[in-house]
């Protein structure tokens, strides 16, 4: 029981930490300690205890730290009034679904979040500002939508995982709705002081023995949490938005990977051991021969800079192969990719000051090749647990064929645009200038490329997999169309992976 008090303390600093900080939810702390580390949310609804604590932690730490961002006039609703609305209205229906659903999805999900923020914040501290808005200007076609589909998703997220939201609202907030960072924690630590309250309120009704079992944890909890919250909110509306970023990732990274490995001791014995290492050594083995390959022809001959780049696309891509069909444990597979994708991401950001790194690399923006390597080992990682850990091995193809159908695709169309593409598109919702025979040209490899994926790793009828190719690879070149920013990385594979989950009704 003292351990577990211990635990509770620990749990709770934490959390009020990182919402002072970057108004993360108290539940991304949270939730992975208690249930890992106290027998008391180890049961049936263990999880959904732990979530209901960590939400109630969320009403008054949130509170405070807006307080904060408040008084240093870090606050803006003239914009955010409607994503508002749909988180606060969203999250009841969350809280509810989230009782019927297992412990261990609600845990995984929590540790691997709780990794890839930390992963976020050593790669970007600082989150991108831009101007402030004017008060007088209207939401847009482009905000109302985005405010209307992200208000909703993290409305629902914030009752089902027991997350106040705090880290989504951030990025949407800055990257989609143009706050500048400390704007953005204030805004969103207001709402999550109203979405915390509406789902720890739905999570008690729906569980009572939350307060008649737990409530010693609770008042802990929510003390401990309010204090950190507040001194940590002073601490970051004095300080580099920089230095705030590298505390808040270092912590998370290293609190979410301690907790998968103490979450998995008990698979962690000599057979598992051997087999991890080889899998790495077989992964690692391909990418390095291959990227090494590739700079020697970067550096003894004049391949342009955008064919070369798309290399390492393919290189990067490809990877998922030897990757999955080297084991039989989807596990190993996921942890392999994340140490990989630390490595990667330590030695990139000791390199990249160097002269050959930016003759190696020809950036389109700071940090561009770190950010393009962890937005796809990241997306490997969760298709790899979803559509294998979760689903099974039998859908690992809806993994594979989604990443086969954007990188392939992608490099074609870059280069069959950049060389013949002469009939042009281009408008508000396309960036740049790209060109009608670089997306067919992606269509068409997409399809070649998803086909066999499809006929060979899958249950499904020849005629389904052909009628599936047909439809998924039109629309990743339509995604990629889209997308802006670079981050077809994401897009692409997302929406062709919904599009191909069609194919589980035929499995």
């Amino acid at each position: 029981m003292i351990h577990e008090y211990f635990v509770v303390t620990l749990a709770a600093m934490l959390a009020g930490i990182g919402t002072g900080l970057v108004g993360l939810s108290a539940a991304t702390a949270m939730v992975p300690l208690l249930i890992v580390l106290c027998p008391t949310f180890g049961g049936e609804h263990g999880a959904y205890m732990a979530t209901a604590i960590a939400l109630a932690s969320d009403i008054l730490g949130s509170a405070v730290t807006t307080a904060v961002y408040a008084k240093n006039k870090k606050i803006d609703l003239k914009h955010g009034w409607l994503i508002a609305s749909c988180i606060i209205g969203m999250c009841t229906v969350g809280s509810i679904a989230a009782y019927f659903t297992h412990q261990t999805v609600l845990g995984g999900f929590s540790l691997l979040l709780c990794v890839a923020i930390g992963i976020r914040f050593l790669v970007s501290p600082d989150s991108k500002e831009r101007p402030e808005k004017d008060g007088n200007v209207k939401l847009t076609i482009k905000e109302i939508a985005v405010s209307l589909f992200f208000g909703l998703t993290i409305g629902f997220g914030t009752g089902f995982f027991g997350s106040g939201g705090g880290m989504m609202m951030l990025i949407v907030f800055t990257a989609m709705l143009g706050y500048e960072r400390k704007t953005a924690v204030g805004t969103s630590t207001f709402i999550m002081t109203f979405t915390a309250l509406i789902a720890s309120v739905s999570h008690i009704l729906i569980e009572p023995t939350i307060i008649l079992e737990c409530w010693d944890y609770l008042l802990i909890a929510v003390a401990v949490a309010t204090f950190f919250s507040l001194v940590s909110a002073r601490f970051a509306n004095r300080v580099k938005g920089k230095v705030v970023g590298y505390v808040t990732g270092a912590i998370l990274l290293l609190l979410g990977l301690s907790m998968i490995t103490i979450n998995h001791l008990d698979r962690l014995n000599m057979p598992y051991l051997l087999e991890y290492l080889k899998v790495l050594g077989i992964y690692i083995a391909f990418i390095v021969i291959l990227a090494a390959s590739l700079i020697i022809v970067r550096f003894t001959t004049k391949v342009p800079d955008y064919i070369f780049r798309k290399l390492l696309h393919i290189v990067a891509f490809t990877s998922i192969l030897p990757l999955v069909l080297s084991t039989n444990i989807w596990w190993i597979a996921a942890a392999v990719e994340v140490l990989f994708l630390l490595l990667v991401i330590t030695a990139l950001h000791f390199f990249e000051n160097f002269s050959f790194y930016k003759g190696l690399f020809v950036e389109k923006a700071k940090h561009e090749v770190i950010r393009s390597f962890v937005a796809l080992f990241g997306l490997m990682t969760v298709m790899i647990s979803v559509f294998w850990g979760i689903f099974g091995r039998g859908h690992l193809y809806i993994a594979i064929g989604a990443i086969m159908a954007w990188g392939p695709g992608d490099a074609v169309a870059a280069i069959v645009g950049k060389n013949f593409g002469k009939h042009k598109l281009q408008g508000r919702y396309i960036e740049g200038i790209k060109s009608v025979e670089g997306s067919v040209g992606m269509a068409i490899t997409s399809f070649v490329c998803l086909l066999p994926v499809l006929l060979t790793m899958s249950s499904l009828p020849w005629y389904i997999s052909l009628v599936f190719a047909l439809a998924v690879a039109p629309a990743a070149s339509l995604t990629e169309l889209f997308t802006k920013g670079g981050w077809d990385t994401i897009s692409v594979p997302v929406v062709s992976s919904l599009l191909l989950c069609l194919t589980m009704i035929w499995c």
